[in-house]
């Protein structure tokens, strides 16, 4: 795991637009990381870009993907290409007094690198289910041989990274705000799990899930 403290920004990972919500902390890198489901996975396939919403997990300083050994994309990953991993949660909308400044309360994360095989494959898929569904590793079947064999698992190391974050009510015109014509703020956005759906079985719903409501 990284000891640094802060992001040491590359010239393709220094925030350029929006200087102001550039954030170097490395932990806030993690807790964004932490707390999202879905990257979006982008690597050129034959000439042309090509991107892939898919699950991650975060072990330390690297997060961990998988897919197909069949993919294309997979396989152009592996030839050593360069990797773009995104990540971006919505904290609210943003109302102001001009349409021009209407904005989105924000934290997202970009990563640049490599991808390389995960040393440890199986381990690489622990982090991963464990992150999308706590709990769910030592309650449901491990994974075949022949389900390994299938499955890509690969590792991206966090070096490379940038960080940006808005919060807070709109930026104003300073005419806009002087004539005060319609009602300006912000409106956080607040997600839930909902009451688990049971699929053709009569066991009760686990800890690890039901928590997840709590």
């Amino acid at each position: 795991m990284s000891t640094e403290l802060q992001l040491s920004p590359t010239p393709r990972s220094t925030v350029i637009r929006g200087k102001k919500r550039a954030v170097q902390d490395r932990q806030v890198l993690y807790d964004i990381l932490d707390a999202g489901l879905v990257c979006h996975l982008a690597v050129e396939v034959d000439g042309a870009p090509f991107l892939i919403p898919t699950a991650y997990g975060r072990d330390g300083n690297r997060i961990f993907l998988h897919g197909s050994t069949g993919s294309r994309s997979i396989r152009s990953m592996l030839e050593g290409k360069q990797v773009c991993v995104a990540v971006t949660l919505v904290d609210g909308v943003v109302y102001s007094r001009s349409v021009f400044h209407h904005s989105m309360n924000y934290r997202s994360a970009i990563i640049h690198g490599t991808a390389k095989i995960a040393e440890d494959p199986e381990h690489a898929l622990k982090v991963i289910v464990e992150h999308v569904t706590p709990g769910s590793w030592d309650y449901a079947r491990q994974p075949s041989k022949k389900e390994l064999a299938q499955t890509a698992a690969l590792e991206i190391d966090l070096t490379e990274a940038s960080v940006k974050v808005r919060d807070g009510g709109p930026g104003e015109e300073p005419s806009d705000l002087e004539a005060n014509l319609v009602w300006a703020g912000h409106m956080p956005l607040v997600q839930s799990w909902g009451t688990p759906v049971p699929h053709e079985t009569d066991k009760p719903v686990p800890p690890h899930v039901s928590g997840r409501v709590r």
